[in-house]
């Protein structure tokens, strides 16, 4: 009887090691995970890109529908008025709380400020590790992968009926799905705020500021994002001055 325990510790020893050699095997540095974040995500999104680019190549030189270059550059000067700030301000502000692999697939999977960004900032809170880090590089990029494969999921759904859904919906119901998004943010507004009250009253005056002066559209992202930054870095330079002295 003795023995046989023996050969059975022995064995469950001899198992336990060979899971470790396995588990060691698997195991990689954070860098070469940046490493291969870099690779998978250049080359997903230039798959998007050319993807994206293959349809209106398609219907402009393979069926003969093609606008004019004229029109397609006013267009997207248009656009670009617009948002063309957005382009350089959302990767290096959202950055800090994505970290390079996030980074790759929000953008990839877009939604970032709906979906993407309160999805990684949450799941951050609720394991409790601060932005910035490997850990919440890793948790971010984790609950992003997992919004988007439940949105996929969701928009089968809503693609296949959501149409006949929202037929049936009361006019009072539909109306109200506007206040979604601005939803979506005030609960993160609130849940950052919760750490640091002063940042939260200095964002939101200045947004309304920004928001209600003659500040021009395409800029208004930009001055609430970077004037935001800038104020509250003043700040703690000034109270780390006022610790000192």
């Amino acid at each position: 009887m003795t023995l046989n325990k023996e050969v059975q510790n022995e064995t469950l020893e001899q198992g336990l090691e060979g899971f470790r050699e396995t588990a060691a095997v698997k195991t990689i540095s954070f860098e070469k995970f940046h490493d291969r974040s870099h690779f998978w995500g250049r080359l997903t999104i230039w798959a998007v890109i050319l993807l994206s680019l293959a349809l209106p190549l398609y219907l402009s030189y393979g069926l003969g529908f093609h606008p004019g270059w004229s029109a397609i550059l006013s267009g997207f000067l248009a656009y670009a008025a617009v948002v063309g700030v957005l382009w350089f301000v959302e990767p290096i502000s959202y950055y800090p709380i994505l970290g390079i692999s996030g980074t790759y697939l929000a953008f990839l999977t877009g939604n970032i400020g709906n979906m993407c960004l309160p999805a990684a900032s949450i799941a951050q809170s609720a394991v409790g590790v601060e932005p910035g880090t490997k850990k919440g590089e890793l948790t971010a990029t984790l609950a992003m992968a997992a919004a988007s494969i439940v949105n996929i999921v969701m928009l089968l759904f809503i693609v296949l009926g959501g149409s006949y859904v929202v037929t049936l919906l009361p006019q009072s119901v539909v109306d109200s799905l506007v206040f979604v998004l601005p939803a979506i943010f005030g609960g993160l507004i609130a849940q950052l705020a919760m750490q640091k009250p002063l940042w939260g009253v200095i964002g939101i005056a200045l947004a309304l500021a920004v928001n209600l002066g003659p500040v021009p559209t395409s800029l208004k992202a930009f001055c609430c994002i970077f004037g935001l930054v800038i104020i509250c870095l003043l700040l703690e330079k000034l109270k780390k001055t006022k610790e000192i002295a």
